[in-house]
């Protein structure tokens, strides 16, 4: 499989990882080297597939193509199902197509989504889960390795990742619950690694970029005006080895004022926390929802409405609900 290394444009020490890997390397030998590759194939490698994501009752399949080269990263995701939704990225530059709805053109939104899933500080998954290699499978015609994540509490789900054995491309994804049962998943069902792949949508260069901009009259994706701060909320019972992300002030759809929101990962798994007025909210709903994985619970503190998202079970997002408090200067 051929690999093209961006130097210059991925950190130096990323470079190193891939080309460490073959297809008769033993992960075994070294789990956290085996990881970090994982964590970074997503990024370096060329690759297009077709990839299920499953939850509950819900099933939705994607196309995705990844290329990198000389200019940098570029990305498209395809759904395959219903009306038009895709978009593609150029490194920090995405275009949405939604429907019949007029291309958008804007930043970046940094998010981790299949297959790119681990973070780039593996050592700190440690912390909260024990990390075993258990047994070889295929996924879409392709040797993996499987990895689990066990966490070593209960306030987490375990989560088990199938990954290439020569790239460490993730193939497959689940999240599990207590009992051991998949409540979400994602699997690739057709993959090309490396080879020939359509690259037709790739611009050129940097300045191609900007004339299809142009050209196609791409108008700007709204801005979320994000605002970093310390808002002068608490949040007392987050599980140990989450870490706060980021504490912001940022402004939704459909919102007049601001809303803070506060950032948590434990490297797998994401909480965050959001503090608005009452007001703002044009039918509140208050009490636990569930996605897959996902889950949310909204109550009313002091005249505000708190909503927590995290991939957590029930339990714990209800404990970390209960934990927001008002600690600073009266909310302005």
């Amino acid at each position: 499989m051929k690999r093209v290394i961006l130097k210059g444009f991925l950190p130096g020490t990323l470079l190193l990882l891939l080309g460490m890997v073959s297809a008769v390397a033993d992960p075994l030998l070294d789990d956290a080297d085996w990881l970090r590759t994982m964590a970074f194939a997503a990024h370096q490698t060329n690759y297009s597939g077709i990839f299920i994501y499953q939850a509950g009752g819900r099933v939705e399949m994607s196309r995705i193509t990844h290329l990198i080269d000389r200019q940098g990263e570029h990305e498209r995701l395809q759904g395959l199902e219903g009306p038009r939704r895709e978009i593609i990225r150029h490194n920090d530059r995405v275009w949405m197509f939604v429907g019949d709805k007029k291309v958008k053109f804007g930043k970046r939104h940094v998010r981790r989504t299949f297959p790119a899933l681990l973070p780039e500080q593996i050592l700190t998954l440690k912390e909260s889960y024990t990390v075993t290699q258990e047994e070889e499978d295929r996924v879409a015609d392709h040797h993996a390795h499987t990895i689990r994540f066990q966490p070593k509490d209960t306030l987490r789900y375990a989560r088990k990742m199938w990954a290439h054995s020569d790239s460490g491309l993730l193939l497959k994804a689940v999240v599990l619950d207590e009992h051991n049962k998949v409540i979400e998943q994602y699997a690739f069902s057709q993959l090309q690694i490396g080879g020939k792949i359509d690259r037709k949508w790739v611009p050129d260069s940097e300045s191609e970029t900007e004339e299809i901009t142009v050209r196609e009259h791409l108008s700007p994706l709204p801005q979320a005006n994000v605002e970093s701060l310390s808002s002068g909320w608490q949040v007392d019972g987050i599980p140990a080895g989450f870490k706060k992300i980021i504490e912001m002030r940022r402004t939704l759809a459909h919102r007049e004022s601001p809303v803070v929101q506060i950032v948590f990962s434990d490297g797998l798994a994401a909480l965050s926390v959001f503090i608005e007025q009452l007001g703002e909210v044009e039918h509140p709903r208050l009490g636990l929802s569930s996605h897959g994985a996902v889950h949310v619970y909204r109550k009313l503190i002091d005249g505000m409405y708190v909503t927590v998202v995290g991939e957590l079970p029930p339990r714990s997002v209800l404990q970390v609900a209960e934990s927001v408090r008002y600690a600073g200067m009266p909310y302005e």
